[in-house]
């Protein structure tokens, strides 16, 4: 059985003060009875990860170490504390102009320090509403997702780009019809045991209000949580949500 994960991003937000959040989430659910995790910015992980919640960095280099001034190794997340880490977020494919080579080589990195690795996928809304999500979703697969994935060592995420921080979602027929062809090309991919094995998060505006209808949905085994994932009282009714649909 996939053991299912709620994990946060609080991608460029967060400083000292904002530990009280996490400090409330251990707090209110000291043994949650679902794999968690906040993923925090690299200045906060250290201090994240001595109080008591699993903690991620948000992106990594491929490199171990190196003159790459600014960027943070796996290693260090590792060393910081760290259990995950995201990589292929769609904001630093955007951003960074990071390609599929770029995500597999950081994925490897992941592996490489002992963390797991939240690789995420995404159409953008023009591909969207041209019919080509799975195409584009298959086509991050197989460049992003490197040979030996696992389900210790990887987690796949799938966020349509325009769902994220919009308030929108796709309908329940949509997410389910993506996480099933998802699977099969998993288990197409890595073979039956490591295909059923891979978690498979959603992620794109997941909220406390619709968190229950998508963890319903078959081959959702939780969330990558954006915005929500910021507060307590707003990321504990998710971990809730994905408690009663276990």
């Amino acid at each position: 059985m996939r053991r299912k994960l709620a994990a946060g991003n609080w991608k460029m937000n967060g400083l000292a003060a904002d530990l009280a959040e996490l400090e409330k989430m251990a707090a209110a659910k000291p043994s949650p009875s679902v794999d968690t995790a906040i993923c925090g910015p690299a200045t906060l992980v250290h201090r994240m990860a001595a109080l008591g919640w699993p903690v991620g960095g948000e992106d990594c280099h491929a490199a171990a170490s190196g003159a790459h001034t600014g960027d943070i190794s796996a290693e260090m997340l590792a060393d910081a504390g760290a259990t995950y880490v995201i990589t292929g977020h769609s904001e630093r494919r955007a951003d960074h102009g990071e390609t599929d080579a770029d995500v597999n080589a950081k994925t490897q990195a992941a592996w490489r320090a002992g963390l797991t690795a939240i690789l995420c996928i995404g159409e953008t809304e023009a591909e969207y509403r041209a019919g080509d999500t799975l195409d584009v979703l298959h086509r991050q697969m197989a460049g992003s997702m490197p040979e030996g994935c696992t389900g210790a060592n990887t987690v796949l995420a799938y966020e349509p780009v325009w769902a994220i921080g919009t308030g929108l979602t796709p309908t329940s027929d949509e997410i389910g019809a993506v996480h099933n062809a998802l699977r099969d090309a998993l288990i197409e991919r890595f073979g039956t045991e490591a295909g059923l094995a891979i978690r498979i998060l959603y992620g794109g505006s997941v909220k406390a209000s619709n968190a229950a209808e998508i963890f319903g949905i078959a081959d959702v085994d939780g969330a990558l949580v954006g915005g929500a994932s910021l507060k307590a009282v707003d990321f504990l009714p998710i971990v809730d949500a994905l408690e009663a649909a276990d």
